[in-house]
């Protein structure tokens, strides 16, 4: 059940190429368009290593939150699985996500790909925000990123721009497709009870803030 102090997990399927996920994940550009938790992601230094670092944003209307992350995907994997990982932090004292870390995972599939999650954060809002996470912001976190996912599914599969399924197009009777975060996942199947952050992969140890 989402809401205890856990690490976040989301899990779809998508029956679209590896390719075309990986592009719409890893490019910037295309990120900020499915995923709701985003309003941009600009690219700042690339690393020696190949880890790219970023700065990020979301608008809320009368506020805007930044902060700064670091990112690095790769390739290689047993059966052609490829992963993504991230560290990420803010300094503003109005965000409800302090620094935390997570990672991607893309499962080839016969017919498409498990394209999952696993993501953890220490809570913004000092005592309150500790108080709050459980009850109402991990919940919703974990939503806003379903919800996201489906937006994604939709683009890989049916070639349905994000645009088309905002939020606020599912209020609208006969608005055309709608995103649903009930068709993800929120543990590993099979694996009740597993620390999903235990699926990271090791390029998430080796990166430094």
């Amino acid at each position: 059940m989402v809401g205890r102090r856990d690490a976040l997990y989301v899990e779809i399927h998508i029956s679209a190429p590896l390719e075309v996920v990986w592009q719409l994940t890893q490019s910037p550009e295309a990120h900020v368009r499915w995923d709701a938790r985003f309003t941009s992601i600009t690219p700042t230094s690339l690393r020696e290593d190949g880890a790219q670092e970023f700065d990020y944003a979301l608008g809320l209307g009368i506020h805007t939150i930044r902060g700064t992350g670091i990112s690095v995907g790769t390739k290689e994997g047993r059966g052609g699985e490829r992963t993504s990982a991230l560290l990420f932090d803010t300094a503003d004292a109005l965000s409800p996500l302090g620094a935390g870390r997570g990672y991607w995972r893309y499962v080839p599939t016969p017919d498409g790909v498990r394209f999952f999650t696993g993501y953890d954060y220490a809570p913004g809002w000092g005592r309150l925000g500790r108080l709050l996470d459980p009850l109402i912001t991990r919940r919703f976190v974990w939503w806003l990123t379903a919800w996201s996912f489906d937006r994604l599914r939709l683009w890989a599969e049916q070639g349905i721009p994000p645009e088309r399924t905002r939020w606020w197009r599912a209020l609208l009777p006969g608005s055309g497709p709608r995103a649903s975060a009930r068709r993800c996942l929120s543990r590993p199947p099979g694996r009740a009870g597993t620390d999903v952050m235990a699926d990271a992969p090791e390029s998430l140890s080796g990166l430094a803030a």
